[in-house]
Parts: structure tokens; C-alpha cells; sequence
């Protein structure tokens, strides 16, 4: 029917997004809360339920796509994640799939490519001409997640740690790091130690430094350079193991809030060796687009300029910056 709407739900470690859009694309409402990694959030149920809520009584919705970290992985909890959307939905059409997968959708408007994401966590994730998906990451931050906001944050506090000691060269990053968290330099353990020690959200707070790192970085200090040229490295990787069974000279793009470092993005992309395309939608629109695909609407042009738009007004009215960037917005 010409009035069916459909919902995206872009969820992740340090967010979760919603939004219902109509056939044309238009984005109508959103909703925006915290993380819904079930990996490291034993609340992650309750906080998207909490952000569903507003849009349970909507008679016209046929469809749902719900993006979702860890989904696809851990085959437990992405039982429960398929049991929280269809309780959620028990009468409309649903689909659940990796947030990953998703962004990449978005990104290349459902099209092949490569897509590197670098936010909490990292992965790369391919699509080819026939449609068939592999990736590369996304180990998780004891494992893996090289390369991602989570990891720079981590290493930064390292970094620091042993230039207060005398282990390592002294870097404006200790200093930056004590007054950006409001803490006492002049009695440093006690400081960090307690400031990591009382975190409720250790990944996604942590994760945050890295934009703190790339400040530092763009200020010209070495040691901050140094740990951005080394989330590329990583980054690199991603895209070379993913690549070598593929198309290793084809279009790919980016997703995450870790690329709103510019020196980053230009650190990946020399290492690949061109530069990277534009996504086309952001990863809301890419839960949009497998919603919409569902009910096999038509994608053209128009529909995904019209997602692309609204996404951007979307972002505006609620302060976001951008919502190409998966995460973006929590690292500002």
C-alpha cells in the first residue's frame, strides 16, 4: 500500500538509532538512546525496547530491518536479538541482520564494494556482484577491534601511563588527556586509575579519547601521530585480507566515528592507495533499505536521495552532526 511505513533500527556499542520512513523515503520520526551491544551491555534489551516503545502503536508499519551488533556472530545472542525485534513486532514483516551488513547497504546503496567500519569496534565488510558478503574483524575489543575508537583510546592510555613514568618519550597527549578529563596531573595514578576504575560505559568512554588523539595529533605532536598511523595500519589490514578474495582495485568506503579524523581517513587511504568514495546512504538508511526491500519496493535514485536528505535533516534537528558516520556523534 502507497501509506505502509517502514522502521530502521541502526544499533551499536554506544548507540542505538530508530527511525520510520514512508515508500519515498522521507524519514518521519527517529529515536535516538545508548548502546546495544549485547556483548558487553547486559542492559542492551531493555535500552532498545525503551526506544521502540514510540513506535509500537503505528498501524501503517509493514516492515522492519534491525541492525544490530553482534548479530550473526554469536549464535545465543543473536537468538535473543531475533527474540526481541519479533516480540517487538509480532505482526510485521522483520528482518534482523549484522550492523555492519547494514552500513554497507547504506553505503553502497545495496551495490558491491568494501567497507571498512572503524568505531567502537572494527571490521571490514565486502559485497560482491552476486550479492554474497564476507568480512574480516570484528573479534571484539579482548580479541580484536584493531584500529577502532576503542583501540586508540586504550592505547592512548598506555601511551600516557608510560610517558608519566619516564618508559616513553614525553607526549602533550598526558597533559591534554588530564584536562580534558578534569583530573589532577600532579597526582597521576590516583587520577587515571580512578577515573577508569568508576567508568559505567568503559568501552564507549574510553572509546572517546580517540577523538582527544586525533586533536592532540592534528596539533602536530609525534607521539599522537604515531598512534593514528597505526590505526591505519590496522585499518589496512582489514581491507587487504578482504580484498585478496575479491576485487582488490574496487570502490570502497568507510563507516564509523573513528573517520571523522581527517588524518586517519588520509593515513587508510594512502595505504590502499586511493582514495575512498563517498557513502551514499548512512547506515540508518542502509536498515532502511532492507526494510524497504522486504516489501519489494522500488530503489531508485530518488528514493535514496530522499533517505539521504532526510537523514541529514534528521541529523541537524537533533544536533547530530552527521549520521554518515556510524557513531560519529558520541565520540564529539
Amino acid at each position: 500500500m502507497s501509506d505502509d511505513l517502514i522502521l530502521g533500527i541502526d544499533g551499536g556499542g554506544s548507540k542505538v538509532l530508530v527511525a520510520l520512513a514512508d515508500r519515498s523515503g522521507r524519514i518521519l520520526r527517529t529515536s535516538r538512546g545508548g548502546g546495544v551491544n549485547p556483548m558487553d551491555n547486559k542492559d542492551w534489551w531493555e535500552e532498545l525496547d525503551k526506544h521502540l516503545d514510540p513506535f509500537l502503536g503505528e498501524q501503517r508499519l509493514a516492515a522492519v530491518a534491525a541492525a544490530l551488533p553482534a548479530y550473526g556472530e554469536v549464535a545465543r545472542l543473536s537468538e535473543l536479538q531475533d527474540e526481541a525485534v519479533g516480540e517487538a513486532f509480532p505482526a510485521v514483516r522483520r528482518t534482523v541482520l549484522n550492523d555492519v551488513d547494514a552500513a554497507h547497504l547504506g553505503a553502497f546503496a545495496g551495490q558491491s564494494g568494501i567497507l571498512i567500519l572503524s568505531g567502537t569496534g572494527s571490521m571490514a565488510w565486502a559485497r560482491d556482484a552476486a550479492g554474497v558478503s564476507r568480512r574480516a574483524g570484528g573479534w571484539g575489543d579482548v580479541i580484536g577491534d584493531e584500529g577502532s575508537s576503542y583501540w586508540i583510546g586504550r592505547a592512548a592510555l598506555s601511551l600516557v601511563s608510560q610517558s608519566l613514568d619516564g618508559r616513553a618519550p614525553r607526549t602533550a597527549l598526558a597533559e591534554a588527556m588530564f584536562s580534558h578529563l578534569r583530573l589532577d596531573i600532579s597526582d597521576p595514578a590516583n587520577g587515571l586509575a580512578g577515573w577508569v576504575s568508576e567508568l559505567v560505559n568503559p568501552r564507549a568512554d574510553i572509546a572517546a579519547l580517540s577523538v582527544l588523539v586525533d586533536r592532540v595529533a592534528q596539533a602536530g605532536d609525534q607521539a599522537a601521530i604515531q598512534l593514528i598511523e597505526r590505526a591505519a595500519d590496522e585499518l589496512a589490514k582489514l581491507h587487504r585480507a578482504i580484498a585478496k578474495d575479491g576485487d582488490p582495485v574496487g570502490d570502497w568506503t568507510y563507516a564509523g566515528g573513528t573517520f571523522s579524523s581527517p588524518l586517519l581517513l588520509a593515513s587508510v587511504e594512502r595505504r590502499i592507495g586511493r582514495p575512498a568514495i563517498s557513502p551514499r546512504l548512512p547506515p540508518i538508511g542502509g536498515a532502511l533499505l532492507a526494510a524497504a526491500q522486504l516489501l519489494g519496493w522500488p530503489i531508485d535514485e530518488g528514493w535514496i536521495g530522499q533517505v539521504a536528505a532526510t537523514a541529514k535533516a534528521a541529523a541537524a534537528q537533533s544536533g547530530s552532526a552527521d549520521l554518515n558516520n556510524k557513531e560519529r556523534w558520541e565520540h564529539a
